[in-house]
């Protein structure tokens, strides 16, 4: 059985894959990177995004936990990939904008510390999981005959 380290790993390992069959470019992020897990663009890098994972290896939970600057972690290029795991079959994936997410993060102070949340249940515009809204379709990468134009316009505006 994994460990919740090895749980949210998987998390962002699936993400990436998902990522990566859409067709954009995903590198991870060291463990230590602030908010980002995954850094993506798409194909001509023409936009990108930091990206969040937040993974639950219980599919019954209809919530996940955030951290406490959920709340003020809000940029149109950062996006939260929520995952929830279902054993050997493909997980569920929610992509929430964090706009979304910190307009509807949940606060519960307790005697044991302040929890935060973000509910499955949370109602905003989107199809699906989320995946178009939050990223677009990316444009195919561009071809070799692309390359060679650019390189011969190059090319021809250097001196002799």
């Amino acid at each position: 059985m994994a460990s919740g380290f090895q749980s949210g790993m998987q998390g962002v390992f699936l993400t990436a894959a998902e990522l990566t069959y859409r067709g954009f470019l995903v590198s991870v992020t060291s463990r230590n990177a602030f908010g980002a897990d995954l850094l993506v663009t798409d194909n001509r890098c023409q936009h990108a995004w930091s990206v969040q994972v937040k993974t639950n290896k219980d599919t019954s939970a209809n919530f996940w936990l955030l951290n406490a600057h959920c709340e003020t972690l809000n940029s149109a290029s950062h996006i939260y990939v929520f995952v929830s795991l279902k054993g050997s079959q493909r997980p569920y994936f929610l992509v929430v904008p964090s706009a979304i997410v910190a307009a509807n993060v949940a606060k519960e102070v307790t005697a044991s510390g302040t929890w935060y949340s973000f509910s499955r249940d949370t109602k905003w515009n989107h199809k699906g999981e989320g995946w178009e809204e939050a990223f677009g379709i990316p444009a195919p990468a561009p071809g070799p005959e692309a390359a060679a134009v650019e390189n011969a316009s190059c090319n021809a505006a250097e001196p002799q």
